[in-house]
């Protein structure tokens, strides 16, 4: 009877000993699988965000170029200097920026869970960029364009003899539309609205510069 009593014990040991096994074998594949999706998914979100670094300071660039050539029109109008230089320059400021941030991989995350990224900075810092930072561009560069299709469209049909996109604006009377004080005022909200743009798109620039650090730490 001890004897039988001994072998039952040793066959339950064994069993759970087989049981634990298996359940390490589970949980190594499982952390196998978990590394590898988020070493491929953080991958995937460098590349997406290469493309909006590359995207977002194209129109960065233009945006700049935009509020400086506001600065140097105004200087112009106010010296009464109306050369067909500010046709050309008006035709890179009567204009807007487009950008669209490349999320596929941030959307596969989500819906993994955001969780599956082990390091915690880097997962505040992507919701920060894609939740907030981006959030706050879009709006800004919204600002703009509801401007331009509120402000200048008007103008363009009424005042305008000819433009052609991100080119040249020309007038139909230079010294009338130039002294219209509405004109100036015009150029200045537009200024406004494009330097509140300026400083989004650098805040984001910023947020995927530190996030693609992060990466490469990780993905070491």
């Amino acid at each position: 009877m001890k004897h039988y009593l001994l072998y039952a014990i040793g066959e339950i040991v064994l069993v759970v000993i087989g049981i634990l096994i298996a359940l390490q074998i589970s949980n190594w594949n499982e952390d196998r699988k978990s590394k590898k999706f988020e070493r491929e998914i953080l991958i995937l979100l460098d590349q997406n965000l290469q493309s909006d670094s590359a995207l977002l300071t194209k129109e960065l660039y233009k945006t700049q170029t935009a509020i400086e050539l506001t600065d140097r029109l105004l200087e112009k109008i106010a010296q009464k200097k109306y050369t067909d230089s500010l046709n050309f320059w008006m035709g890179r400021i009567i204009s807007f920026e487009r950008f669209k941030s490349q999320s596929s991989a941030f959307e596969v995350l989500k819906s993994k869970g955001i969780e599956n990224i082990s390091d915690k900075r880097l997962q505040i810092i992507f919701i920060t960029y894609y939740d907030e930072n981006l959030f706050k561009l879009y709006e800004s560069m919204n600002d703009v364009l509801s401007s331009f299709n509120a402000d200048w469209i008007p103008v363009i049909k009424k005042d305008f003899s000819d433009f052609k996109w991100r080119e040249y604006h020309k007038p139909n009377d230079a010294k009338a539309f130039f002294e219209n004080p509405t004109t100036k005022v015009l150029f200045k909200i537009y200024k406004d609205n494009r330097a509140g743009q300026l400083r989004n798109m650098k805040n984001s620039l910023r947020s995927i510069s530190e996030i693609r650090k992060q990466i490469r730490l990780n993905i070491k």
